[in-house]
């Protein structure tokens, strides 16, 4: 279990099925969304915003259906936000590969990855609907087929009704 101090790191901490979704906010704005072990216990928000966020989260892990509708900080390069705009408008129950985000936006499948990685919300811009050609591909720099963030990928995707990666 962490100490209280964890609890500063974030403004919100929802329990998930695969461990917990911490949430910082500031300024009017969800600054960052980090999927967490399960180590981390849940944490009541710190504020109207962080409120609202860990509703949403939760009717997300509900519903995959929800869409989400909060202010997010203004973060990433002009490439990143360019991808992520292409990740943001893939479906629930549909994935593209990183060589498909690629073609769209006229780039290479392994920036799209890196891209992807940097995400600071991803479960709001759901890069976990961009997969490899041949199989899972990585999440969060994580290409571990037995790591924690491929298993939150893949229990996200079944979540969502995909269940042929």
């Amino acid at each position: 279990m962490k100490t209280p101090a964890s609890r500063s790191l974030f403004s919100v901490i929802v329990p998930a099925p695969f461990g917990a979704i911490g949430l910082r906010t500031g300024t009017g704005v969800v600054r960052e969304l980090v999927y967490l072990p399960p180590s981390f216990p849940a944490s009541p928000a710190t504020d109207a915003l962080a409120e609202q966020a860990g509703q949403q989260v939760s009717r997300y892990l509900r519903d995959p259906d929800f869409r989400f509708d909060l202010p997010l900080a203004e973060v990433g390069t002009a490439f990143q936000r360019k991808v992520w705009a292409v990740i943001a408008a893939i479906p629930r129950g549909d994935v593209l590969t990183y060589g498909e985000v690629a073609k769209i936006i006229g780039s290479a499948p392994r920036a799209v990855g890196q891209a992807c990685g940097a995400n600071w919300f991803p479960l709001i811009i759901a890069c976990h609907r961009v997969t490899a050609a041949a199989g899972l591909g990585g999440f969060a720099h994580d290409d571990n087929a037995a790591g924690f963030h491929l298993g939150v990928k893949r229990w996200l995707l079944a979540h969502e009704g995909v269940t042929d990666v």
